[in-house]
């Protein structure tokens, strides 16, 4: 169940490094045009997918819950595609994703701002200076994307494997990295237990699904954890009927053997309910 998670920077190099990489080892790409193939199965259609993919949240109260529940689609989404293994997902927070999978090979493709720019817009024919704003924009949605939703420095070296510079090395050298180090023995040996945990990832991804379509919970203030099939649910709801809905939901998903209830009922409304 070998995966791999590119990050890149727009104008990087990233489209054509993943295709190739891809296409050497034999693996699926799940990239942006993956996404909008499977999507319909998800609920999701292309005007959800262009509002919310990759970009941070409206900060609009009534916004964000569809925002959030259209974020968890995409995400359970390219979870159910990993689990099938040997992939690289292509953005989409991937590697945040898979939090304390240790199989998964983690690169980011990087280029100098001003080369990027100048690669866009030779890719696109546009004005180089439509290329800028483009390039910027996409930096900062990106990384607020990742910042809002995972709680990271998009540019953090250490969340990343590898690391590669296209101005420094060709696309054919970054393709060879990656597939090399792919095969790595710290990698390998560690895909079973990263499949356990997966599996864990979905159920928990199809309760937050759950638990953000269900209207009878008016706020979103408890943790979900899943550990081989057993559910624990953590924080505060505010009435009995909503621990029931939250119990309800989690018990509902395919693979929950065991529903820990941890929840404790408040009597209290955050400052938006107020009157």
């Amino acid at each position: 169940m070998a995966i791999i998670t590119i990050s890149r920077e727009m104008g990087s190099g990233g489209i054509p490094i993943a295709h190739q990489a891809a296409e050497l080892l034999g693996y699926t790409l799940i990239d942006g045009d993956t996404i909008r193939e499977i999507a319909p199965q998800y609920d999701l259609t292309n005007e959800i997918l262009t509002q919310i993919d990759e970009k941070p949240p409206a900060f609009i109260e009534t916004l964000d819950r569809q925002i959030e529940l259209g974020m968890h689609r995409i995400q359970l989404l390219v979870l159910e595609q990993a689990l099938k293994g040997d992939v690289i997902i292509y953005g989409r927070g991937g590697q945040d994703l898979l939090p304390e999978i240790k199989s998964v090979y983690r690169v980011r493709v990087i280029a100098p701002f001003d080369v990027r720019v100048e690669r866009w817009a030779e890719r696109e024919w546009i004005d180089p200076d439509l290329a800028h704003s483009m390039v910027r924009k996409s930096d900062h949605q990106r990384a607020g994307f990742i910042k809002y939703y995972y709680d990271r420095n998009w540019e953090d070296p250490l969340h990343y494997d590898l690391t590669i510079n296209t101005v420094r090395l060709s696309f054919e050298a970054a393709v060879a990295l990656i597939a090399d180090g792919v095969k790595d023995k710290n990698l390998v040996e560690k895909k079973d237990d990263g499949k356990k945990k997966l599996k864990d990832l979905i159920i928990q991804k199809k309760i937050q699904i759950a638990r953000l379509a269900d209207e009878r919970i008016e706020d979103i203030f408890f943790n979900i954890s899943v550990k081989e099939g057993v559910v624990t649910l953590e924080g505060h709801v505010y009435s009995q009927e909503e621990r029931k809905a939250a119990k309800d939901d989690a018990g509902s998903v395919d693979g929950v053997v065991e529903v820990i209830d941890q929840l404790k009922v408040v009597g209290y409304r955050s400052p938006s309910h107020r009157v």
